[in-house]
């Protein structure tokens, strides 16, 4: 089933289409079976096809951590990504945003079954997506897949599971290795404190375990966070208090304690250093350097890189304009690389370490 997203009929780029995939009998890495894990998915454009009935012009975008797809529907994304002459020009390209598993309306555990949801990982979510693509969509290729943050991971993952189905990568915020560290750690601690909190009941809970939940979203606002915007934003304790208040108070109104315990701990088995060989495809890695969670002091980045063969790691300087890890989700900052890659791309030249 197809249905136009509202809200968004007057934008300059086609308007967003949702749709839904049901996968019978769907097998995790864990062993686990649910019985029909649905994937929902907005799209933004149409299809195009070559002469063999082939779908050429499919560019696939994955979100981040507790978002969903509709997130790029934004003026600081689409509306710098989707219009007329722009880099994804929707007139152009097949824009697909997937919701990964776990999240936004794809299945979840708050949809019922709770604790006892199958304990899914990234390579769930990056086969699940594969499937949507190819036994839904029509669409054996892409010209380009990127994502954001968790959607930047599942990237990495696309590109060394399936190095021939795509032109390009560009994961954004994102490092290829596992999440161990204090990146691990804060995930850690935002699952311990919802479990700890005697409201969760076990996930059983039937109002939100609050001071669980209050805990888990501090680890979010901390890795989320730019210290330089919100010294700026609210430079005296007045305003930062305010500030922590309105944002604890939208983390409260679409976060659920079980989802969050599933998303935090998915990237628990990722690990795509021992795989970067096998990627293929002209791959843009780009991070800012105000990340608290992939903080370019680690150093990872410059190693792993050398193993892509046509990879290429862009750090991008803290400025006015950065966010933190949010930086990945402003093609305003780092639109000219993207620009760089689809002219790569077209040309099917080769990019240098």
């Amino acid at each position: 089933m197809l249905l136009q997203v509202p809200g968004y009929a007057e934008t300059r780029y086609p308007a967003p289409v949702e749709g839904d995939f049901v996968l019978p009998q769907f097998r995790f890495v864990s062993g686990e079976t649910l019985p029909a894990l649905n994937v929902h998915y907005t799209t933004v454009g149409q299809p195009r096809k070559d002469r063999s009935g082939k779908v050429v012009n499919a560019v696939v975008i994955m979100h981040g951590t507790t978002g969903a797809g509709n997130n790029f529907l934004s003026e600081q994304f689409a509306g710098r990504l989707f219009g007329p002459g722009q880099l994804l020009d929707a007139a152009k390209y097949y824009i697909i945003l997937p919701d990964a598993i776990g999240h936004g309306k794809s299945s979840k555990p708050s949809n019922g079954l709770r604790m006892q949801f199958p304990k899914y990982t990234y390579d769930d979510m990056v086969l699940a997506d594969y499937r949507l693509l190819t036994e839904k969509l029509g669409v054996g290729h892409a010209r380009l897949i990127m994502g954001t943050s968790m959607g930047g991971m599942e990237t990495w993952v696309w590109g060394y599971k399936y190095p021939d189905f795509m032109d390009a990568l560009m994961p954004l915020a994102s490092l290829p290795a596992e999440i161990a560290g204090r990146n691990r750690m804060l995930r850690k601690m935002a699952i311990d404190l919802i479990e700890m909190d005697p409201e969760w009941k076990g996930g059983a809970y039937t109002a939100q375990p609050k001071t669980g939940l209050t805990g888990a979203i501090s680890s979010l606002i901390f890795m989320t966070s730019s210290p330089k915007q919100m010294q700026k934003a609210a430079p005296t304790r007045e305003l930062a208090e305010a500030a922590l208040a309105k944002t604890e108070a939208r983390f409260f109104s679409s976060l659920d304690a079980n989802d969050m315990i599933y998303q935090f701990d998915a990237s628990r088995d990722y690990n795509p250093a021992p795989h970067l060989a096998a990627i293929k495809a002209p791959l843009f890695a780009i991070n800012s350097a105000d990340d608290q969670v992939n903080p370019p002091e680690l150093g990872i980045l410059e190693v792993e890189i050398k193993k892509v063969p046509k990879g290429r790691y862009i750090l991008l300087p803290i400025t006015d304009l950065t966010t933190g890890h949010g930086t990945h989700s402003n093609p305003a900052i780092w639109g000219s690389y993207l620009q760089e890659l689809l002219v790569l791309m077209e040309k099917g030249k080769n990019v240098s370490n």
